[in-house]
């Protein structure tokens, strides 16, 4: 399993331009919605943050996710009126890296730490989310796509979190996929 793991990690990290969502597909709410899903960086933190929190059980699997949405919004505010932020390819893959080692180790965070954990992170998704607005799109329904779809997301990590733990080996496996995860935000850091 170890080997199969590793082998995955590796062959999906020679690919880093399926990293990233930013290509314009459309205006308004259909790409807020469709950016945080066609982004692998994205799509791979946000599943993680649902997986945290249904890790962590009780009101975290709510709180955590709803955290990161409404920072998130907040990042995207800043994205969409142009205010700069420093790094924020970096923060993406440094949440991608992040969030899988939190997977990986199954620690049980404080739910108040996760909450500032993924909200740290939260800005700089929202903030990539912003600044890709296309051209066209009116802000409000740019901004309740990428909400929408990023809780969507979250809510399919929980599910996978959820529905995994309840499997024979279950806890183990989602170990192994926050190291995938890891592995793949260490390869967007450095490559």
């Amino acid at each position: 399993m170890r080997k199969t793991v590793l082998a995955t990690v590796g062959i999906v990290s020679l690919f880093p331009s399926i990293s990233y969502a930013h290509g314009g597909s459309g205006g308004g709410f259909m790409a807020g919605l469709t950016h945080p899903v066609l982004g692998f960086d994205h799509l791979l933190a946000m599943l993680g943050v649902g997986i945290l929190s249904a890790q962590m059980g009780g009101q975290a699997i709510w709180r955590v996710p709803l955290t990161f949405v409404l920072v998130m919004l907040v990042g995207g505010i800043l994205g969409i009126n142009g205010i700069p932020l420093f790094s924020v390819e970096m923060g993406i893959a440094l949440s991608v890296l992040a969030l899988g080692v939190a997977i990986a180790l199954e620690k049980k965070l404080l739910p108040l730490l996760a909450m500032v954990f993924v909200g740290f992170f939260a800005i700089f998704h929202g903030h990539a989310h912003g600044t890709e607005m296309p051209s066209l799109s009116k802000p409000l329904f740019y901004a309740c796509g990428f909400v929408l779809g990023t809780a969507g997301i979250h809510v399919a990590g929980v599910l996978i979190g959820i529905i995994t733990e309840r499997l024979k080996d279950g806890a183990q496996l989602l170990r192994y996929a926050g190291a995938g995860i890891a592995g793949i935000g260490f390869h967007l850091i450095i490559g």
